[in-house]
């Protein structure tokens, strides 16, 4: 493909500026980013691979009902928060929590969905952050719906809308996409391409030549960015995101990066990947990588890390006295009398089962 489309076309390689030993890649024609900048992601960074861990530790002392881990994803979406504005939109998946944490959601709070609870446990508006999407690319349609609103708007917001390599085989992902382009909406669609849809390896999902490209047919330009290095993601959407928010519309972004543990902790990953394959992304970890490069004094950020654990684990480990009325909140705007009278019924006979000291009969 070649003449009005090129413009579109991602990079024959994905972008690296720091490679797996931490040395700068020469001639890449992008500027690394400034030490203060990469010190900030590493800090970020640390504290999102503890958290990954206290999570899934959590899972097996059954205080959530499940997990999906992000360990060696971080940067991808350490980064997809960081270069966002404050009036920007984040849309998340199942397995996004440290880009939520990251976007400034108490990370007890982020896990609430997780835990089993009704709600997704924190105030979207708030936060700028849509709740965690299970079903695959649900939210990305949506996320296109809220930056037009805002581009009618006359407001510069830019939203981050985030998927894996399985979301692009959905209907919603190619819909989202399309709605996106001819609406010239300030979306980031940024695909975080692990290898894996649970355990369907990405050459069955595809035979595009790569994630990126299939931005082409819908005249949205595509990068691949190697979604390991911290400092190439804050290039690649730091400037994805700069060129939505002066007009320029929606871009995807295709991350290569690697899910290092099981797709839950209801998977077994051995059944369908060897430890090989695996262990060949241990050596291209991105903390390690950009540990590295900047050869800083990782104490203070370890000690951070260890508080946002501890509080995780104090959080979770409270036991929260469900309250049955919340069955009828939020139901309807304006609640209705077929409402009141089941939350009354249910009232009723709760009253009755229950001793003058208040315990159950």
């Amino acid at each position: 493909m070649t003449g009005v489309a090129d413009h579109l076309l991602p990079s024959d390689m994905p972008v690296t500026l720091i490679d797996a030993d931490g040395h700068p890649v020469p001639e890449t024609g992008r500027a690394l980013p400034d030490e203060a900048t990469l010190r900030r992601a590493l800090a970020s960074l640390i504290t999102a691979r503890r958290l990954n861990d206290q999570a899934y530790a959590l899972v097996r002392q059954g205080r959530l009902a499940v997990y999906p881990s992000s360990h060696g994803q971080e940067a991808c979406q350490v980064v997809a928060a960081q270069v966002l504005a404050d009036g920007d939109w984040l849309f998340p998946t199942y397995r996004d929590t440290v880009a939520v944490v990251e976007r400034g959601v108490d990370p007890v709070e982020a896990l609430t969905l997780l835990k089993g609870d009704w709600h997704c446990g924190w105030d979207p508006y708030e936060h700028r952050v849509a709740p965690h999407a299970t079903p695959l690319a649900t939210q990305l349609p949506h996320a296109v719906g809220v930056a037009h609103a805002a581009r009618l708007r006359g407001e510069p917001t830019v939203v981050m809308a985030l998927c894996g390599d399985g979301g692009t085989s959905e209907g919603d992902f190619h819909e989202a996409l399309n709605f996106a382009a001819v609406l010239r909406a300030p979306v980031v669609f940024l695909i975080q391409n692990n290898e894996y849809a649970i355990s369907v390896p990405l050459a069955r999902q595809t035979a595009a030549p790569s994630l990126a490209h299939k931005g082409v047919g819908y005249g949205i330009p595509g990068e691949r960015v190697d979604g390991n290095d911290a400092a190439a993601l804050l290039s690649v959407l730091g400037e994805a995101v700069e060129r939505a928010r002066a007009g320029g519309g929606p871009q995807l972004v295709e991350a290569h990066t690697y899910r290092m543990q099981a797709h839950t902790n209801a998977d077994d990953a051995t059944r369908y990947r060897a430890d090989a394959d695996v262990e060949a992304w241990v050596a291209r970890d991105p903390i390690a990588r950009l540990s590295a490069y900047l050869r800083v004094d990782e104490t203070a950020y370890r000690e951070q890390a260890e508080r946002v654990a501890e509080h995780v684990r104090d959080g979770l480990n409270r036991d929260v006295e469900p309250d049955p009325a919340q069955l009828f909140a939020h139901v309807y705007a304006t609640e209705t009398p077929q409402l009141r009278e089941q939350a009354a019924q249910l009232t009723d006979e709760l009253d009755r089962s229950l001793d003058d000291e208040g315990a159950l009969r």
